[in-house]
């Protein structure tokens, strides 16, 4: 039976976030990339695949007992003399954060602990101690108030040469869940981000996605310079992403990436492609210049914007 590495945290709502992942850049925190900025709760545990339905049972009924609650992060500080870590203290409603973590705190999602349960926000760990000394006087009197409104499950998984990052699993709000047809057949309806693990498996089991993802890479010297993204499904094709990056544009690239995607379609047996687009775009011009034609337009995210979705015979 298999396992999963998880965690349970708060990840920090904006734009506190946006705020401290530029601290954390300033400071060189080598785990910039592997998680964002949160306050752990449930360090990682390895928990069992089939585990996960508790695991995810726990967490909502956690969230559900559960307020939204302010805390203010800050002024910095650091756990030197035993960890080289820059850190933001958490203040404010700490009862209410214990309570949470007492509850998440659970099995299968309890573990050994090695330290004692400290809120906090990392900066930056695992940097020279010296740095860590002029992190804290340079961050000097740094505080932001947020407002904690969810908690989340994250897994961590092993990419691309052996690194290691969390991702999001599910986000659970706090709050009862909206109970409609009391008296009835009630149903229990909760609005979240995404929809965590457990319940894609349900949506996969009983309505399974003919679509079959496809992806091409384009990459200069060892470094990706872009990519194009989107999915097959029988005989239609839909580009779904299409990006260079900015020191490659200009030069080809994202003409290569589509010709790539497009032949790898038809060999799948695509006979038409599609995709999506603002009108009026640099992007639009590129893709008409190529062939493709307007098959119809939506409104956009504002009412002076529009997207145009264009269309391709393979």
């Amino acid at each position: 039976m298999g396992r999963r590495r998880l965690g349970v945290a708060l990840l920090i709502p904006e734009p506190a976030r946006t705020e401290i992942e530029g601290l954390r850049r300033a400071l060189g925190d080598p785990a910039l990339e592997r998680i964002p900025p949160h306050i752990t709760l449930v360090p990682p545990v390895n928990v069992r695949e089939d585990d996960l339905v508790r695991a995810v049972d726990v967490m909502r009924r956690a969230a559900a007992a559960t307020k939204p609650f302010e805390l203010t992060l800050g002024p910095p500080d650091s756990f030197l003399p035993h960890n080289p870590v820059v850190y933001l203290g958490v203040w404010g409603f700490l009862d209410r954060l214990g309570a949470l973590r007492d509850r998440v705190f659970v099995e299968p999602l309890k573990r050994e602990l090695t330290w004692p349960f400290v809120p906090h926000v990392t900066v930056a760990d695992g940097i020279a101690p010296e740095r860590v000394e002029a992190g804290v006087a340079v961050l000097g009197d740094y505080t932001r108030d947020v407002v904690v409104e969810s908690v989340h499950l994250l897994q961590e998984k092993v990419h691309e040469h052996g690194e290691r990052r969390w991702h999001l699993l599910g986000d659970f709000p706090f709050g009862l869940p909206r109970i409609v047809g009391r008296g009835g057949l009630e149903l229990e309806l909760t609005v979240s981000d995404r929809l965590d693990d457990v319940t894609r498996a349900w949506v996969g089991e009983r309505w399974p996605d003919p679509q079959s993802p496809l992806a091409v890479t384009a990459r200069r010297d060892g470094d990706v310079v872009g990519i194009a993204t989107g999915w097959t499904d029988g005989e239609l094709a839909n580009l779904s992403e299409l990006f260079v990056s900015a020191n490659a544009r200009n030069e080809g690239v994202g003409g290569h990436l589509v010709t790539s995607f497009v032949t790898a379609a038809i060999e799948r047996g695509a006979r038409r492609c599609r995709l999506r687009t603002a009108s009026g775009s640099p992007a639009e011009s590129f893709y008409r210049s190529r062939g493709w034609r307007e098959e119809g337009v939506f409104p956009g995210a504002s009412a002076s914007t529009r997207i145009v979705q264009l269309v391709r015979d393979l």
